[in-house]
């Protein structure tokens, strides 16, 4: 499995890998998708691009996470899959191509909603392989 869910009281709490930090992005999306509704129920009808920057490895995961809440909350889609590219110059830059649907909530099974993702608890560990945690508040 490419994330599991840590023990929380309240939140989501979620523990992702990758064999490479791209990789692992690609799996914090899925699982946050996953949180808010049944992912296996997208089918790959969209594509769409998410380009965004930050200065930090974490601010970095913080914007990606809020973007994907946005892209399914606010926006209405569901994504399937996730390809991402990350590079690093003075700023990190990710370019994510995505792939899904609009959403049906009766089809993809809602779960819950999830407020916005947090700093408390984000841990990025940039080994073999690359270990991410991080919050989402519910």
């Amino acid at each position: 499995m490419t994330y599991r869910y840590l023990e929380h009281m309240t939140d989501a709490f979620i523990e992702v890998t990758g064999t490479t930090l791209e990789e692992a992005f690609e799996n914090a999306g899925i699982a946050t998708v996953d949180t808010i509704l049944d992912i296996k129920s997208v089918d790959e009808k969209t594509k769409k691009k998410i380009e965004i920057s930050a200065d930090e490895l974490d601010s970095l995961l913080y914007t990606w996470l809020e973007e994907i809440i946005i892209l399914t909350i606010t926006e209405g889609f569901a994504v399937r899959r996730f390809s991402v590219q990350i590079r690093k110059n003075s700023k990190y830059f990710l370019k994510a191509g995505i792939v899904g649907e609009e959403i049906d909530f009766d089809k993809h099974h809602f779960k819950l909603e999830i407020k916005a993702p947090t700093y408390h608890l984000m841990e990025i560990k940039e080994e073999k392989p690359v270990v991410m945690r991080f919050l989402l508040d519910l």
